[in-house]
């Protein structure tokens, strides 16, 4: 981490310290929902640059390891002497106890997961205004045994004797549940009495704020030159296209990339949007014969993503040298994006992420090695809530801001097995009937995604007195807070009914209708 970097850039008031956790992004997430602004960084950040950075309050995040495992993820001891707050959480709570003298050990009695009702045993800043056996949520395997010296215990759990300690005289904090999970009934009030009460953070990082730091640092970094956007339609690249016209107006130009696999309507709705309505500028290439062609023949999921993939690249770099020079490329990268895709939590031996990678591409991920472009990404840092309100502030009508998401690849991933025209026709015209009647029941707005897929299989069904053997459609609904959990929505049987029964009437070789119910985990949202 530079220090270039951290001049130019607000430092975090808080630090989170990346020990491999699923969590470590949701901590960020609801520390900045405290309207105060939050980093995940590497376990191996150096004691120099977490002075440099100066934050007020620093997070110790959870992790799948046992802190008395050989090769288990450490951070320089130094942490704790630096005078500044420290939350352990889960496993940060364990390296803490274990690093400052204390003992942990294989939970006593039996390992703890799930909802378990916290008893608080003594009043701290820690749990104030936390209610007497409120419930937490419980993951660990591994428990305190004796607590390094300074350390009360403020809390236990019927299985667990620490479940919250303190030292109050270091301002050194750490609980063994999770706080950031919407099943931890209090766990917003523990993070708001560690950053507002322990660290002393304000409540400064607003839509508005963002904005007034952000709109000058693009136009000191572009200068006078050209930058180029992709845009797809999304609520990213939309946000970043009306923030770039903002800060640098006609040195913008946006690429559109018709591949093929748009929902029905989109790509004439976004020229329309952006071109005539906004004046933003968009050059309208369509490629769709060149896409379905690379797929012909392939029916692997992840081939079908890196095909789609190389040949987004190869177009824009033609495309981008027709219409150009451009000397910046614009790409609206958010922050889960750099976790997942650059990581955080890194060997510094091998340069590998100990975590495990989730997903297979990303923004930042996919770019040549030769590019020739530099990159403006002021999105970087903020997570997708956050897009979306700085989209409201900018502009942007709730038909763009409340879209739901929409993978890259697009339709090409929700037709299972090959691609090809007809189904893309057939999968678009039932995508639409989905999202039409879900509109209409005024249900849109509180599904995160809902969406059709196409099975590369033929059902028997009866229409008209005769036999018909034509595709099943597989009708998917979820409910989600970020993507990161889902689980099946609950969509009344009458909005059911008409989704089918109009697929089915409508639809050309459709004759069958199916309500995907698996949650996730142990499903993905896509099929593919």
């Amino acid at each position: 981490m530079s220090k270039k970097l951290l001049k130019k850039e607000r430092n975090p008031s808080i630090l989170i310290l990346d020990f491999g956790s699923q969590y470590s992004e949701l901590i960020a997430r609801r520390i900045r929902e405290a309207d105060v602004y939050s980093l995940v960084v590497s376990n191996f950040t150096s004691i120099k640059d977490i002075q440099d950075i100066n934050p007020k309050g620093i997070i110790l995040s959870g992790g799948p390891n046992s802190v008395y495992e050989d090769n288990a993820p450490k951070c320089d001891s130094k942490i704790f002497d630096l005078g500044i707050p420290v939350l352990g959480i889960c496993y940060g709570m364990q390296l803490m106890v274990k690093e400052l003298g204390g003992e942990v050990t294989p939970a006593i009695k039996k390992a703890e997961y799930g909802r378990a009702p916290i008893n608080i045993d003594c009043e701290s800043d820690l749990l104030s205004n936390v209610l007497d056996k409120s419930i937490m949520w419980m993951s660990h395997g591994d428990s305190i045994k004796k607590l390094p010296e300074g350390f009360v215990q403020i809390s236990h759990t019927e299985n667990t004797l620490h479940a919250a300690i303190s030292n109050k005289e270091k301002r050194l904090f750490g609980v063994q549940f999770h706080p950031e999970v919407i099943h931890s009934v209090f766990g917003m009030t523990v993070i708001k009495n560690f950053v507002y009460s322990i660290s002393n953070c304000k409540a400064d990082w607003t839509t508005e704020t963002f904005l007034e730091e952000t709109i000058p640092r693009i136009k000191q970094q572009v200068g006078d030159k050209k930058v180029l956007l992709a845009l797809s339609g999304g609520v990213d690249s939309s946000t970043l296209a009306f923030l770039l016209n903002r800060a640098i107006g006609k040195q913008l130009t946006c690429m559109f990339i018709d591949q093929g696999f748009m929902r029905k309507g989109e790509p004439e709705f976004l020229m329309e949007f952006f071109d005539k309505k906004f004046h933003i500028k968009v050059e309208y290439i369509n490629a769709r014969e060149r896409f379905i062609n690379k797929l012909n023949g392939i029916t692997d999921p992840e081939e079908k993503r890196k095909i789609i993939g190389r040949e987004f690249i190869r177009v824009f770099e033609e495309e981008s040298n027709r219409l150009g020079p451009f000397q910046y490329l614009a790409q609206g990268t958010l922050y889960p994006d750099v976790i997942e895709s650059a990581g955080t939590n890194l060997d510094p031996k091998t340069g590998e992420r100990i975590a495990v990678k989730i997903k297979s591409h990303h923004n930042v991920g996919g770019l040549p090695k030769d590019l020739q472009f530099k990159l403006v990404e002021p999105l970087r840092k903020l997570f997708k809530d956050e897009v979306r309100k700085v989209g409201g502030v900018l502009g942007l009508p709730d038909e763009i801001i409340k879209r739901h998401p929409f993978p890259g690849p697009g339709l090409a991933i929700r037709i299972l097995g090959e691609v090809s025209n007809e189904k893309l026709n057939c999968l678009r015209d039932a995508d639409w009937i989905v999202r039409d009647e879900i509109k209409k029941s005024g249900l849109y707005n509180d599904i995160w995604q809902a969406f059709a897929v196409l099975l590369p299989v033929k059902t028997v069904g009866v229409m008209g007195d005769k036999r018909t053997y034509a595709w099943p459609i597989v009708l998917r609904c979820v409910s989600s807070e970020d993507g990161m959990t889902a689980d099946w929505s609950r969509i009344p049987y009458e909005t059911l009914e008409r989704i089918s029964n109009r697929i089915v009437n409508e639809v050309e070789q459709v004759n069958r209708v199916v309500f995907d119910i698996t949650s996730k985990p142990p499903g993905t949202i896509e099929w593919e």
